[in-house]
């Protein structure tokens, strides 16, 4: 198994990234293809935090490369504004210092 590592892509209607008056219920249609398109790419979609009304998305993912996130979004017609590496800092990571000010 190829090593994962943790990107956000972002989407914003402002960029003609995120689509114009997208509903919930076609939001719910859309990201089951993008699921689909993540899996045949080997990437694991972990969370989505989208701001419908503000044209908005926010894809937290694992996946060997930025390139196999790049194709799961070609899969389903979905531009993106970026693509990042992150890492996660909060209180469950390794990156959690109590006393860091």
């Amino acid at each position: 198994m190829k090593s994962m590592r943790l990107f956000v892509d972002t989407h914003d209607v402002a960029n003609n990234t995120f689509p114009a008056g997208l509903t919930a219920e076609q939001f719910e249609g859309f990201f089951a293809q993008y699921q689909d398109a993540c899996q045949a790419e080997g990437v694991v979609l972990l969370n989505v935090d989208v701001g419908l009304e503000a044209g908005r998305a926010f894809c937290l993912n694992l996946a060997p490369d930025a390139e196999s996130i790049r194709r799961a979004h070609d899969r389903v017609g979905l531009p993106f504004d970026s693509i990042t590496e992150v890492k996660s800092a909060s209180p469950g990571t390794l990156f959690f210092r109590p006393n860091a000010a």
